[in-house]
């Protein structure tokens, strides 16, 4: 796991980047208590590890 630092964006493009997947944003989400894939402002965020079988930016119910 990583931390990051970030000003406003979205989870989208960090997912993108550190996970080589953007549908993986939802990992980052749920690991920071997030629902908003949307960010305000600075932030530091915890990335989890690459897992290239994880995916489809659903949470589960």
């Amino acid at each position: 796991m990583q931390t990051i630092e970030v000003a406003g964006g979205n989870l989208f493009r960090i997912a993108a980047e550190a996970l080589n997947d953007a549908t993986q944003w939802i990992r980052i989400a749920q690991l920071n208590g997030l629902s908003d894939p949307w960010l305000a402002g600075s932030a530091t965020l915890r990335v989890p590890d690459l897992n290239p079988a994880a995916g489809g930016g659903v949470a589960a119910q």
